[in-house]
């Protein structure tokens, strides 16, 4: 067995679980991502993963891996850039153990994030929303249960595996009502719900009658809906919505999207950016600043402050003294 092998299984123990106590997604994504290298790398020289060396995965076929990952497996530059970010973690790991690589292990550190164009962030507008969460049949147990996901999904903005790790022990419902979770990063926090939320979710909590530990929205057979489930029901409900909803139908809904949603509310109602910011869970207000690019009401603001081309710009006038008083009456 080659140095290759001892150091991954070392930089998942020590540096991955045991020192940053990453989270499983996070753990997953990373060996994901050597799953695909190693089985890459062994297509390209022939040796098995276990016989690989350090050397072996160079800059040159760390290039020709990612490469193949947008041509071959299709990805988008953000998913490249995803697995970019696992692999020089790793390296920079290797880096201390194995001084003797360091040429090797800094032409792979030294490969840059790939740029690539950023859209216009796509959320739901109201009569969208209204459209969406009158979608699934309040008849069946399924459609109460996907009402109340999607509901709480558009009002708390949760990302999706925040969501499903959800257990009917996190909410409270009584005085201050929300849920409380561990987020991406290992931070905590609570999020508020609306009386309309709190309505369906005490109504729901009490049809399942469940155990705090056990999952609040749970499959027929009582374990916790998975990611891919939470899309397909989303992609479900957004056909069902597009019927009445026309504009739903030119759109790609995805539980990020109800995510995006939950944003543009928050700005809709003049919350600031470091409070939107806090309630999605973001670490760095910067993060939350797509959301001001698709504010529409700031730019129509901007642009009423705006004199109109070829005109004489205006003179400041103070307001009459005595209206002013009226006014802070």
């Amino acid at each position: 067995m080659t140095l290759l092998a001892p150091t991954l299984q070392a930089f998942f123990r020590e540096r991955l679980i045991a020192q940053r106590n990453a989270s499983p997604l996070t753990v997953s994504a990373y060996r994901d991502t050597f799953r695909l290298l190693l089985d890459y790398a062994q297509a390209q020289t022939g040796k098995r993963p276990s016989r690989l060396d350090i050397d072996d995965l160079d800059a040159p076929l760390i290039g020709a891996f990612l490469k193949h990952l947008e041509d071959h497996r299709h990805n988008s530059a953000r998913t490249r850039n995803a697995r970019l970010a696992a692999i020089h973690s790793f390296y920079r790991f290797a880096m201390l153990r194995h001084p003797e690589h360091a040429a090797t292990i800094a032409r792979v550190i030294y490969i840059p994030t790939k740029r690539y164009a950023k859209g216009s962030v796509c959320y739901l507008l109201p009569e969208e929303i209204k459209a969406l969460l009158a979608a699934p049949d309040g008849g069946t147990w399924l459609g109460r249960r996907d009402h109340a996901l999607l509901l709480t999904a558009v009002q708390t903005g949760l990302r999706v595996s925040e969501l499903v790790g959800l257990r009917c022990g996190d909410v409270a419902l009584g005085t201050g009502a929300h849920v409380r979770l561990m987020g991406k990063g290992r931070r905590e926090r609570c999020t508020t719900l609306t009386p309309e939320t709190v309505a369906v979710l005490r109504a729901w909590l009490k049809e399942c009658k469940a155990q705090p530990e056990d999952p609040l929205f749970p499959t027929r057979q009582g374990g916790p809906l998975s990611r891919h489930a939470v899309g397909l029901l989303v992609k479900k409900h957004t056909a069902t919505a597009a019927v009445s909803c026309p504009s739903l139908q030119g759109k790609r809904v995805s539980p990020h999207v109800l995510r995006h949603t939950n944003a543009m509310l928050l700005k809709a109602q003049g919350v600031d950016l470091a409070t939107v910011a806090l309630w999605l869970g973001h670490q760095d207000v910067d993060t939350a600043r797509i959301y001001e690019h698709n504010d529409m009401a700031i730019k129509e603001q901007a642009i009423a402050r705006t004199p109109a081309l070829g005109g004489r710009p205006g003179r400041y006038r103070p307001p009459d003294k005595l209206r002013a008083w009226l006014d802070q009456l």
